[in-house]
């Protein structure tokens, strides 16, 4: 039987014969060298702004060049940009069947299983190049030795072997001996995260940092000049009048060998004075303070904060919030990512072996959402006196615990005495947990039979108060002012059951 064809997501026809062959890998001689140019030697504003342009206009080479040597040289946009991709490739990924029919359960099964791959996290890594330079293309190398279609791996493709359509600057070509060439339907990923909208190579964070990486490196350069001559005192060597050259000679040797070797030998006639710099301690600050200010303009790029990065702290609140815009970006990034895994890989992964299909498994790379489990246990302790009802399994879910077994010892609340006396209270609210009235009759039966003639009256006067008072605190008073003569305990059992009334009826939401 004739296999269908199969069209990727851009409606191209898939050559399955090719699959399985690296077609993108790195050659001795050719156009995929390994071997990389250094751009940045001797950088000025002048040859950066030529390689942004060049990059922009579709020969990107250099850019890459480039975006390479700074992720190299500077270890604080390194460790920013390491920080954000780590972040998005070290989640879980989960993953959600089309339908609950058969064969949808069928094709989200093989990704999970193909998910546990130990290699995922640093394929996804390698991916994520895209945040720095604007895209990045992964090769997808197929395997079907088991009789279907499976990625073996994913391998990275330097992104100096690609370049763009000239015609929408937006599509990558391979870079062959026979010119720039498409990309192979259903064997290439290509990701996509731009830090700002347009064309993906005008997106990528290696460009926005440039200039500020440039400055570092300007202010680097000169306050190791600046230390070099000035962090050490300066050798001035004295000698006497009528010295010979021989002399003179033999005490510069001495002044040139004394700052390296920190020894040197002279005639005792000779002397040497250390002249100190006075104006060395305001320079190095602002040396230091001009780096610190540039590197902080990158973490706002990459990471949108300088909290987390920076040492910078403006008390719990401020971090949070830093915190929480670092998470932001987290987010972001791995939704592109997820949609690009969608339409790159799981499609391609379910056709090859299932066919074209209506619907496909989704990937979905997002943290579990944090639950207040301190909060739901209180509200849960709080509101299940009251009638509200929630299962044993679904708590031992939301705390991580095990199912009990045979034979488990349990923990539990010691037994109450035979004779220890049941609030009037708390008996009601459990007659009005067990019975299957009407929560205001189970209050009031439950009440009646237990407190008796002086409960009841205290529930029905509550109930009037209740409906004349409009405030929680209007309603204290004239609580506190409806006997004088009833007991401090008797009064605290009244107000209970008032507030066990009110938040049963509603009539605690008082306007």
């Amino acid at each position: 039987m004739r296999k269908p064809t199969l069209l990727d997501a851009r409606g191209r026809p898939v050559k399955r014969a090719g699959l399985k062959n690296e077609i993108a890998a790195a050659q001795t001689v050719g156009v995929r060298s390994p071997i990389t140019g250094h751009p940045a030697a001797n950088i000025d504003p002048t040859r950066l702004a030529s390689i942004l342009r060049e990059a922009e206009s579709g020969n990107a080479l250099r850019y890459f060049e480039l975006a390479e040597v700074m992720e190299e040289r500077d270890l604080h946009y390194a460790g920013v940009l390491g920080t954000r991709k780590r972040s998005v490739a070290q989640i879980d990924i989960t993953v959600k069947a089309a339908s609950d029919e058969k064969h949808h359960v069928e094709h989200a099964e093989m990704i999970r299983t193909w998910l546990e791959r130990d290699e995922l996290s640093t394929e996804l890594f390698n991916m994520l190049d895209a945040v720095g330079k604007g895209y990045s293309v992964t090769e997808i190398i197929w395997d079907s030795s088991t009789g279907q279609f499976e990625p073996n791996r994913l391998e990275y493709v330097d992104p100096r072997w690609t370049t763009l359509d000239r015609v929408d600057l937006r599509t990558p070509l391979l870079r062959t001996e026979n010119g720039d060439v498409p990309l192979e339907p259903f064997k290439f990923i290509n990701t996509v995260i731009s830090a700002k909208s347009g064309l993906p190579i005008r997106g990528g964070l290696a460009r926005l940092a440039a200039w500020g990486w440039m400055f570092k490196m300007f202010t680097q350069r000169d306050w190791a000049i600046f230390t070099q001559n000035f962090g050490q005192p300066i050798r001035v060597g004295k000698y006497q009048n009528g010295a010979t050259e021989e002399d003179k000679e033999t005490l510069f040797r001495a002044v040139q060998n004394i700052a390296g070797d920190c020894a040197a030998i002279m005639p005792s006639s000779m002397e040497i004075e250390f002249i100190e710099s006075k104006i060395t301690g305001s320079s190095l600050s602002l040396y230091k303070e001009r780096s610190d200010w540039l590197d902080q303009q990158v973490s706002k790029g990459v990471l949108g904060q300088t909290t987390t990065t920076d040492a910078i702290s403006g008390g719990h609140a401020v971090s949070k919030e830093h915190r929480q815009v670092q998470e932001d970006i987290e987010r972001a990034d791995a939704k592109a990512l997820q949609a690009v895994l969608n339409r790159d890989l799981v499609r391609p992964y379910v056709d090859l072996n299932y066919g074209p299909q209506k619907k496909y498994p989704r990937l979905v790379i997002a943290r579990p959402e944090q639950k207040d489990v301190k909060l739901i246990v209180e509200s849960v302790e709080r509101l299940a006196p009251l009638g509200f009802k929630v299962s044993q399994k679904t708590m031992q879910e939301l705390l991580g615990l095990p199912e009990v077994e045979a034979g488990d010892q349990l923990l539990g609340a010691a037994p109450l005495p035979v004779d220890h006396p049941m609030p009037a209270a708390q008996l009601a609210l459990q007659a009005a947990q067990d019975d299957e009235d009407s929560v205001d009759d189970q209050l009031t039966k439950g009440a009646t039979d237990i407190a008796e003639a002086p409960a009841t009256v205290m529930i029905n006067t509550i109930r009037k108060l209740l409906g004349e008072v409009k405030t929680m605190e209007e309603f204290r008073d004239r609580l506190l002012e409806l006997d004088k003569s009833m007991s401090e305990a008797d009064l605290a059992e009244a107000l209970r059951l008032a507030m066990v009334w009110s938040a049963l009826t509603g009539e605690d939401e008082l306007a």
